[in-house]
């Protein structure tokens, strides 16, 4: 299991508490510090089911100056998520081939 993780997040931390406390083992990943690739972001909105624009943060300062009522193709919003991780929702826990967000935190008990 691995969580896509942000130590500053109320809900971050929240989700990666219900994972340990399940007594699940879990890869850290602070994607801030470590930011997904475009290839495996695509990856991750697979498992998730979603679109890349559905996994943007819209209450960023950076996504109301720069994207905001924008039309954006996958690839590019993929791009945008990769260059920019800090518009990533979070928190992200894959495990195998699914995948979950972690809003709210008890969507991780699906993976559990």
């Amino acid at each position: 299991m691995e969580i896509l993780h942000n130590p500053r997040c109320t809900k971050s931390r929240e989700t990666l508490a219900l994972i340990e406390a399940a007594g699940k083992d879990v890869k850290v990943i602070e994607y801030l510090k470590e930011p997904p690739s475009q290839k495996e972001l695509a990856e991750i909105l697979l498992k998730l089911g979603m679109k890349a624009e559905d996994l943007v943060r819209k209450g960023e300062i950076l996504y109301k100056e720069k994207y905001k009522g924008k039309t954006l193709t996958e690839k590019q919003w993929i791009a945008v998520l990769a260059d920019n991780p800090v518009l990533i929702e979070r928190p992200i826990v894959i495990s195998g081939k699914k995948a979950v967000l972690g809003r709210p935190p008890e969507n991780v008990k699906k993976l559990l």
